[in-house]
């Protein structure tokens, strides 16, 4: 049997990681800015989290939702107190796609509806409501289409109200990602969020804050959102909330109501699941590492804003984008080959750095001298010789 062949491999083989780096099976070290596409939240193989998962698996590693399971209360506990949201309910499931699936289905189940509005250039995942609210055709089967969500464009206060003018009985709920991760980094203004906020009460509609990417103290806050000073109806999560163990969930506001079966899953909020996430909120709390991501995300902006042929530097904590020009449109590329640097992309020039908020301001330097470097390799092998 051959496996599927949906994705395009970089030919690195990975065998060890710790920390920020990673490395492959002849022994080359990576500098890994871009964590396994934002999961990497605490540092790969960190003791605690290793520990905190290999104690767990000794007792029990999994039982289903049927039985008391104490370990997801204690984790209740500990999201609402790191998330600054203890009155909060959550619901646990296994991935981001999932997590979004569940909240858009739980807003319709609260007010009946069935209009939901999201944002061109966003992603909320792969599974058929969440495709759905993403803005690329190209990965939406045509079963995955519906006539039930309206795109509108990201950041327009105007197109928002003036849809809720004319459609505001029919809408359900509002997704939105606080900064754009797939859309380039693109940070939703708190004037925007407001409005949101704003309109969702007037018309009695959920508001769904995406921080599947932007989330877990990513941008320097818990949620991006909270930059914008408002509170939202449900948040979804996945992604840093593991550290690489697949984990998601919901925190949900408390004027939404639960009621037996109308959520379930089999494998979300496990033993397992749950003592990678609580090891992940204990190790973000006692490491200061949301104030660390600020810290030193404004520091390696700072050093990418002194690079003249990078362009938009931009971001929030340890969620940052960049734009390169056409004569630098092999820069990712060369960073990973020949200077051993993970980073994400965003099409057509973005590139994203999507670290472990643990990211130190030597591994920062030791990106930027590769930047640098490669910037300087490739700008001089363009001159024409004279």
């Amino acid at each position: 049997m051959k496996l599927f062949d949906v994705y395009p491999i970089n030919d690195i083989t990975i065998v060890k990681a710790k920390g920020s780096y990673v490395w492959d099976q002849e022994g080359q070290q990576y500098l890994d800015l871009y964590g396994g596409h934002a999961v990497i939240s605490i540092g790969h193989t960190h003791p605690h989290y290793v520990q905190r998962i290999t104690d767990q698996l000794n007792k029990v590693g999994f039982y289903s939702n049927s039985i008391h399971i104490p370990l997801q209360v204690e984790l209740a506990d500990k999201l609402g107190k790191v998330s600054g949201r203890p009155d909060y309910q959550l619901f646990l499931c296994n991935s981001g796609a999932e997590a979004n699936e569940n909240a858009l289905k739980l807003a319709s189940f609260h007010n009946g509806r069935k209009k939901i509005i999201a944002f061109t250039k966003s992603f909320h995942g792969r599974t058929s409501l969440a495709v759905a609210v993403t803005d690329n055709p190209a990965i939406q089967a045509p079963v995955n289409k519906t006539d039930n969500v309206i795109f509108l464009p990201y950041n327009d206060e105007a197109a928002l109200e003036a849809c809720f003018k004319a459609q505001g009985e029919e809408i359900s709920s509002v997704i939105v990602e606080g900064i754009q991760g797939v859309g380039g980094i693109v940070e939703a203004s708190a004037p925007f969020l407001q409005k949101i906020s704003q309109l969702c009460k007037q018309y009695n509609a959920i508001f769904i804050a995406d921080s599947v990417q932007c989330g877990y103290g990513r941008s320097g806050k818990f949620f991006s959102h909270d930059y914008a000073g408002v509170d939202a109806d449900i948040y979804t999560m996945a992604k840093g909330m593991g550290n690489g163990f697949p984990v998601a969930g919901i925190i949900i506001a408390p004027h939404l109501h639960s009621k037996h079966g109308m959520l379930g899953t089999t494998f979300g909020g496990n033993h397992l699941a749950c003592a990678a996430a609580l090891a992940v909120l204990e190790v973000i709390e006692q490491e200061k590492l949301i104030d660390n991501a600020v810290a030193t995300g404004n520091y390696l902006m700072s050093a990418l804003k002194k690079i003249p042929q990078l362009q938009r530097v931009r971001g929030k904590g340890l969620m940052i984008g960049f734009d390169v020009p056409e004569k630098l449109k092999d820069l990712r590329k060369n960073l990973l080959f020949r200077q051993q640097v993970f980073t994400g992309e965003a099409k057509p020039n973005t590139i994203r750095l999507l670290p472990s908020l643990a990211l130190r301001k030597k591994d920062a330097d030791e990106f930027i001298i590769a930047v640098e470097e490669e910037i300087h390799a490739m700008t001089a092998s363009a001159k024409p010789v004279k």
